[in-house]
């Protein structure tokens, strides 16, 4: 396990855009029957779910959560020394989409900005990069914009995915201040699992074609998708999930020095409800502090932990609070993280 500490570093503004498009799970019934619909809804607790449209990309719902935390907290966009844009669905295979942002958010050529690809667990591993930067140089505020539109690339005739995933985007300022205190990092990679959760083309691996768009029936269920669509087994996420989580929360409490007590809320990675209650109970957790938007966002992958910040503790970062946060996912990756937020900002949520 690869532990990091900093000191003196910390969010203090937060901001989120989701699409205007609402999916209602129980009316998602176009390709498979409201019966089959109600109990894949019942059991993973995802009721409803935001969609962009096809002209709405990543960057899209994370320049409007910005520009949202810049007018509220009326930042001089000078003073943006850093930009990390965290995505698996950029706009484009390349130039990166921070540096598209930057220019659209009027941020100065001197503005640091780069992206991290990475799926569920990126917004810790995007923190760690911009607190060790913020630390360890003169750089007066960062900006993590993270977005997705997972919606795009699964099968909405696929079973098992087509009732997991929405889209969204959030936005976090980050700033030196000794009144953070020190925060904790874990993370942690197995490559191994990669095809646990997958886009099998559309990269350079396996280059997109006539064939690799073409729709197919996948498995005995009749499930359809293609080669450039998504494709997940839970079963085996979920073993991963109960063998890896709880023994990484547990060794990064022991390396802070800190309990279950020490913190005022935990915000886990938002795969299903099933895969959190085991695992508030499993670490014995107050499931009051524990913050849910599984029920109307549902899985927006790397999004999910900052969204539920900005939709749920609104309100209740002022003064001191420390905060547990784990998401796991894509990779496989998973991340640990207990850090300290001051009078943090949270605006409200803007839709696109």
């Amino acid at each position: 396990m690869a532990f990091l500490q900093y000191n003196g570093v910390g969010i203090t503004a937060m901001s989120a855009a989701v699409p205007r498009r609402i999916i209602k799970n129980y009316e998602y019934t176009q390709y498979f029957p409201a019966d089959q619909v109600k109990e894949v809804v019942d059991k993973i607790g995802i009721f409803e779910r935001r969609f962009a449209d096809e002209s709405t990309c990543s960057s899209d719902l994370c320049y409007a959560a910005a520009e949202k935390l810049l007018a509220d907290n009326q930042i001089d966009r000078s003073e943006i020394d850093l930009l990390v844009f965290i995505s698996q669905t950029p706009d484009y295979r390349m130039p990166a989409t921070s540096i598209i942002l930057q220019d659209r958010l009027g941020l100065p050529n001197s503005t640091i900005a780069f992206d991290i690809n990475l799926g569920c667990s990126a917004f810790m591993y995007g923190m760690s990069v911009v607190y060790s930067m913020m630390q360890q140089s003169g750089l007066r505020k960062a900006l993590i914009l993270d977005g997705e539109t997972r919606s795009k690339v699964y099968s909405p005739k696929d079973r098992r995915t087509a009732f997991l995933f929405g889209d969204g985007g959030v936005a976090a300022l980050v700033e030196r201040d000794e009144r953070f205190g020190a925060s904790y990092f874990s993370l942690n990679s197995d490559g191994s699992r990669e095809g646990l959760i997958k886009i099998d083309a559309g990269g350079y691996r396996k280059m997109s074609s006539a064939e690799t768009v073409k729709e197919r029936v996948v498995d005995e269920y009749g499930n359809i998708r293609s080669d450039e669509q998504g494709y997940m087994h839970g079963a085996d996420v979920f073993n991963f999930v109960i063998r890896e989580i709880p023994k990484d929360i547990k060794a990064l409490f022991k390396y802070a020095g800190l309990d279950n007590e020490s913190c005022d809320y935990i915000v886990f990675h938002q795969a299903n409800n099933f895969i959190n209650s085991y695992l508030a109970k499993k670490l014995k957790f107050d499931t009051s502090k524990i913050p849910s938007t599984i029920d109307k966002f549902g899985n927006t992958s790397s999004v999910s932990v900052p969204l539920t910040i900005v939709s749920e503790l609104q309100d209740r970062l002022d003064g001191d609070k420390r905060l547990l946060l784990s998401a796991f996912g894509v990779g496989m990756t998973w991340a640990t993280a207990i850090v300290g937020f001051h009078d943090c900002k949270i605006s409200n949520i803007v839709e696109v």
